[in-house]
């Protein structure tokens, strides 16, 4: 069960996250820049962005080592309740705005 719902979760998430900010940076940018942009936000989210993600994943699970055992539950629950906020916050915020 876990597993099922940890696939779906991250399905969830790189929609949300790669694929809207694919299609929200295309709309912005324009014809003229979308290469530009497309590169910056793919150099933001899998340069940068992995790196320090995989910094704080270290971390977290770190935090979670008990001897020899991690505390698997609280080192899943942890970014899972970061992606819920980032969701809520997105679905707050996100405004589709027509070109004029």
């Amino acid at each position: 069960m876990h597993v099922i719902a940890g696939i779906a979760l991250r399905g969830v998430c790189y929609d949300f996250f790669f694929v809207s900010g694919q299609i929200y940076t295309d709309a912005k940018a324009g014809e003229r820049h979308k290469s530009a942009a497309r590169g910056l936000i793919t150099l933001a989210t899998y340069g940068i962005g992995m790196l320090v993600g995989f910094q704080v994943a270290g971390l977290i699970a770190d935090a979670n080592l008990h001897g020899a055992l991690h505390v698997w539950r609280t080192v899943w629950l942890i970014p899972a309740g970061f992606a819920l906020a980032v969701f809520a916050v997105f679905g707050v915020q996100f405004r589709n705005e027509r070109p004029t």
